[in-house]
């Protein structure tokens, strides 16, 4: 079987002769659909995979955040479930539950004028309901690998033997090692004769974690280099002492007022203590991270992508696939230990050509990691301009909400301590909660729970 280092590599399109979706070859009701939602004309991505895809090939695609990647799978899964309808006809894996619900949106959107059926398998939520949808024999099956992998061992009479295509979307992140066990265990389960696609922001290059998504003479569609920001991205870094972090963090905060911030910190208690802070301060902010439950995130991301909420404080569990519109700027509170990690979290702004701006922290400690960073991106970031005296002016201020959020946190942690562990299970989603730790994993943190013997 060829492997995808034998897969043939696509080229650029070119620019001289303008490409329609209908150019493409896609139906008139993806063709409705598409206007309906407002996709004017297909992203190079797109342009580059739609052909091959629907010729039945095998794909590699990697492009850069917000090229629309998941329009470039969902299109050519649609055109082929309306020659041939049939239930459990498509899967669709992904890292995280956010990306999950946004692709089973895009789905059911791009879907709409052929009654296109989801069913969305992610941890944290209800068994039983997820096993009535699946009952329902749903086209389309999103979900994070863990809790599929349970429904596949334990849903009596769900199997995905007709399954004719699957999809790793993030693939880069779900072929990881935290992945892996449930990966391997799916693979063997749905059957060998399938079209399979692999999409990702970044690919690793190690051929070893390709090959086990069996790949048959796989197309590879490379539209950006493997590490690389849009360049209507504005990228600077703000120069402080460590020990005044939160000050200058409040400053910039204050400095870019009416815009749509997301955050990014290391760990899920500075995610939960900046909330809190800006909080105090009058912003409006909300958290988002790994400890929170599904109904919490989703609450979270619904109030920032509706704009009652300007601020999203996230870890990197929000780094990947969201499509988050309008966001104007990302700050990094902490800088990542990854170039790849600063890729997609600058990511969730200037998408689909529009302009942004990432501002990253930068303290004695983190130079040479910026400089790393600056080296893989081959751009040099711009230096953020401060005033001092309004930084000094706001130290007091902020010194006395970072206090109360200690405070606060102390009292939320106790009542925590007093939930029963059953009631602690349900809200992290029990034994798969693998989808969840993307912010763990990402930061490198231990995990606090212990493992339960049963669990996978």
């Amino acid at each position: 079987m060829p492997g995808p280092e034998d897969a043939s590599t696509s080229k650029e399109p070119s620019k001289d002769t303008p490409v329609t979706f209908k150019s493409l070859g896609l139906i008139d009701p993806l063709l409705e659909s598409l206007e309906r939602v407002g996709y004017k004309k297909p992203t190079d991505i797109q342009v580059e995979s739609l052909p091959h895809a629907l010729e039945g090939r095998d794909i590699i695609g990697i492009a850069s955040t917000g090229s629309g990647k998941t329009a470039a799978f969902a299109l050519p899964i649609l055109q082929k479930l309306w020659e041939e309808p049939k239930g459990l006809f498509a899967c669709v894996l992904a890292p995280t539950r956010e990306l999950a619900y946004q692709i089973s949106e895009q789905f059911e959107a791009l879907g709409s004028a052929m009654g296109v059926r989801c069913a969305v398998l992610i941890g944290g939520m209800d068994m039983p309901t997820q096993q009535i949808a699946l009952a329902k024999r749903p086209h389309i099956i999103i979900g994070t690998p863990g809790r599929l992998l349970d429904h596949l061992e334990t849903t009596k009479g769900f199997s995905l033997r007709t399954l004719k295509f699957l999809v790793l979307d993030e693939a880069d992140r779900l072929l990881n090692m935290e992945f892996s066990e449930a990966i391997d265990k799916i693979l063997k389960l749905i059957p060998k004769e399938r079209t399979t696609y692999l999409f990702s922001a970044t690919m690793t290059t190690k051929v070893a974690k390709l090959q086990r998504a069996s790949l048959t003479n796989p197309v590879k569609v490379e539209i950006s280099s493997k590490y690389q920001t849009v360049d209507t991205l504005l990228q600077y870094y703000l120069l402080m002492p460590f020990i005044e972090k939160q000050a200058y963090f409040i400053y910039l905060v204050h400095s870019l007022a009416g815009n749509s911030i997301i955050v990014f910190t290391r760990t899920k208690a500075e995610a939960q203590m900046l909330s809190i802070i800006l909080r105090i301060l009058s912003f409006a902010a909300v958290p988002i991270h790994g400890d929170m439950s599904q109904s919490q995130r989703l609450g979270a991301l619904a109030k920032f992508k509706s704009g009652s909420r300007k601020i999203l404080v996230a870890t990197d569990i929000a780094s990947r696939g969201l499509d988050i519109p309008s966001v104007d700027v990302v700050i990094n509170y902490d800088v990542p230990q990854h170039s790849k990690d600063y890729i997609h979290r600058v990511g969730r702004t200037a998408r689909a050509g529009r302009s942004g701006k990432a501002i990253t922290l930068v303290s004695q400690y983190d130079v040479e990691l910026i400089q790393r960073i600056e080296e893989v991106i081959g751009k040099k970031m711009v230096l953020y301009e401060t005033e001092a005296e309004d930084i000094a002016a706001l130290k007091e201020r902020v010194g006395e909400a970072s206090r109360a959020a200690k405070n606060e946190m102390k009292d939320m942690e106790l009542n925590g301590k007093g939930k029963g562990k059953k009631r602690q299970r349900e809200e992290h989603g029990g034994r798969d909660d693998k989808d969840r730790d993307d912010d763990v994993v990402e930061a490198g943190m231990p995990m606090t729970r212990k493992k339960s013997k049963h669990r996978r």
